[in-house]
């Protein structure tokens, strides 16, 4: 995304903590809510202390407008925060339009999702957004695992997820799922790891994340770990996870990756193509644990 330096120009505004998946990483993230309207999960503090809001949309249009100035060039765009979806039909379409509008060279737009608000929105109007450009969203599946998913107040059940998935791409859009290696615990690692390769392969999204759960001072999930009731596998152990997770998953063109900077190991390939490749490189690392990605190096 290219800027063209203006003196004086007013910039694109940003309320709070801004995150984007990886792939977003040349797009223009526009908000369009902000924080999370579930924001009760154990283990993310990322929106806490942010109440959730649905962004006035005349801001929004102004930004799209600054945008427009500043990046005439642009050809992707992220709607940020936790869950655009939950807006409404007719403002998502609103907000579709002038990005369509604003930017002839736009390829396509994308944002993270949750299962509700999939499963809310009608076949006709996800078909509607997908037709505007939103091309692709990003679902943090966490864990197929019902009691790890009640456990860490997901607050929807792993079936509601692959319904919300299938509803999506039905619609013409692409799945980003994210997973969480030892979101299940010491206790529930394997279970964890076999009951969400099961889900994935339920859904067959497009692209497939593995990241490392980093447990954060302040967290729900933290202090249950100060008290005994929650234990992170250690590394070898969240290698042996991935690899019983990898090992199961049954997928045709999946692209999966583990190379998060929460990742002691990163790796990526199609798994119908290099799931082997990627399980020896895992075997490697379990017998040579000093190739991994050292503790300072990690980050979310």
């Amino acid at each position: 995304m290219e800027k063209l330096e203006k003196e004086n120009e007013p910039m694109v505004r940003y309320k709070g903590l801004i995150i984007r998946p990886p792939s977003e990483a040349r797009s223009l993230i526009l908000q369009v809510t902000y924080g999370c309207s579930h924001n009760a999960c154990t283990f993310c503090a990322t929106y806490k202390g942010c109440a959730f809001q649905l962004r006035d949309l005349e801001e929004i249009r102004e930004d799209i407008a600054i945008a427009k100035r500043l990046y005439p060039r642009t050809n992707r765009v992220f709607l940020a925060d936790g869950n655009a979806l939950c807006r409404s039909t007719d403002e998502l379409m609103e907000i579709l339009f002038m990005l369509n509008k604003s930017f002839p060279a736009l390829e396509r737009v994308g944002t993270y999702a949750n299962a509700q608000d999939l499963l809310e929105k009608s076949e006709a109007e996800l078909k509607a957004l997908s037709d505007s450009k939103l091309a692709i969203f990003y679902l943090g599946l966490e864990s197929g695992d019902d009691e790890t998913l009640k456990k860490v107040r997901k607050g929807v059940t792993a079936e509601e997820m692959v319904r919300a998935v299938r509803k999506g791409k039905e619609a013409g859009m692409r799945s980003s799922i994210m997973v969480l290696l030892g979101l299940g615990g010491v206790e529930n690692s394997k279970i964890h790891a076999l009951r969400t390769a099961e889900i994935l392969s339920e859904m067959e999204p497009e692209y497939i994340s593995a990241l490392t759960l980093m447990v954060i001072p302040g967290t729900k999930l933290h202090r249950e770990m100060e008290m005994g009731e929650f234990s992170l596998p250690d590394q070898l152990g969240l290698l042996r996870e991935l690899r019983h997770m990898v090992e199961n998953i049954n997928v045709r063109s999946s692209l999966f990756r583990s190379n998060h900077a929460s990742n002691y190991l990163p790796l990526g390939g199609v798994l119908s193509r290099d799931r082997q490749a990627i399980i020896d490189a895992i075997d490697y690392a379990l017998k040579k644990p000093e190739i991994l990605r050292p503790e300072f190096m990690r980050g979310l």
